[in-house]
């Protein structure tokens, strides 16, 4: 199979994966910000996100494209439906922890490089800001949309649930104290 073939047919699973990690990492983070919670709670609670939504998200995808594929079967549609189920959710699972890493990745290097502490969550909001420009942008240049629109709707949305969980954290900081 050709990269431009694997690019096409697994490019639902990495925006999917990929956006969803660096949402709920990046939620995890601006959500204990806000709430004025630690570091060493930042990374716990990131990279329990990190593994099990990520788990998560690759089980349902398996689920998902295997219950699709024998619904194609069953009503004589033999190739209706290409998708390998595991390897759908191998991309959504890789996909989720290499994006779904970035908002977390300063705050790892802070560990080592303590000059990084006080910027730490200004580092975290480019990168993971960077992330969904880039997820947009290669989902418009795969799709042959325009890459710019396409990484500017990626960086709003993404934008949206950061503000949300960081609002939320810093809304129940008050109320629990």
């Amino acid at each position: 199979m050709q990269k431009e073939e694997v690019r096409k047919k697994y490019l639902a699973e990495f925006v999917y994966g990929g956006t969803d990690g660096a949402i709920t990492t990046f939620a995890v983070v601006s959500g204990a910000i806000g709430a004025s919670l630690s570091s060493s709670i930042i990374l716990i609670l990131g990279f329990a996100n990190l593994f099990a939504d990520g788990f998560s998200m690759a089980v349902s995808n398996y689920l998902s494209v295997k219950s699709e594929s024998e619904l194609h079967y069953r009503h004589g549609h033999f190739k209706a439906h290409r998708k390998n189920p595991s390897k759908t959710a191998l991309a959504t699972f890789f996909s989720f922890l290499l994006v779904g890493f970035i908002p977390l990745l300063f705050f790892v290097l802070a560990l080592f490089i303590p000059s990084l502490e006080s910027s730490k969550f200004t580092h975290s909001i480019v990168l993971t800001a960077c992330a969904f420009a880039f997820i947009g942008w290669f989902k418009g240049d795969v799709i042959g949309n325009n890459r710019i629109k396409s990484s500017i709707e990626t960086l709003l949305i993404g934008s949206l649930a950061a503000l949300i969980a960081y609002a939320v954290g810093y809304f129940l900081k008050g109320i629990v104290g």
